[in-house]
């Protein structure tokens, strides 16, 4: 999945400013050799676990999408969406299988 060839082409992190929101990206959360919030962003995307999940820790937002791909394991299949606006994050996880029919959603900050 991840390590196919495609995926070596994927620089290991990326930094994104989108309306004022400082986005820190990068694959695997365990990786993460920064304080998010030391450094000034507001958002941590990540992913590698395949388990969607959206918290706030230290005021960053820490989002995973969880995983549009084939089901692994007992996880659902999702994709997840931000929109920034007028300075705040909204985040929303949407299953993409009917058998997931519960919706997360989370508004605010």
């Amino acid at each position: 999945m991840d390590k196919d060839g495609w995926a070596g082409k994927l620089p290991a992190t990326e930094c994104i400013e989108l309306a004022g929101i400082a986005i820190y990206v990068l694959h695997d959360l365990a990786q993460l050799d920064l304080k998010p919030e030391a450094a000034g962003f507001q958002v941590v995307v990540s992913g590698h676990s395949h388990v969607p999940k959206q918290e706030t820790r230290n005021g960053v937002l820490y989002f995973n999408p969880g995983s549009a791909g084939p089901r692994r394991f007992k996880l659902p299949v999702t994709v997840g969406k931000l929109i920034v606006e007028d300075g705040n994050v909204r985040r929303e996880i949407i299953p993409i299988l009917s058998e997931n029919s519960i919706r997360l959603k989370i508004g605010g900050t």
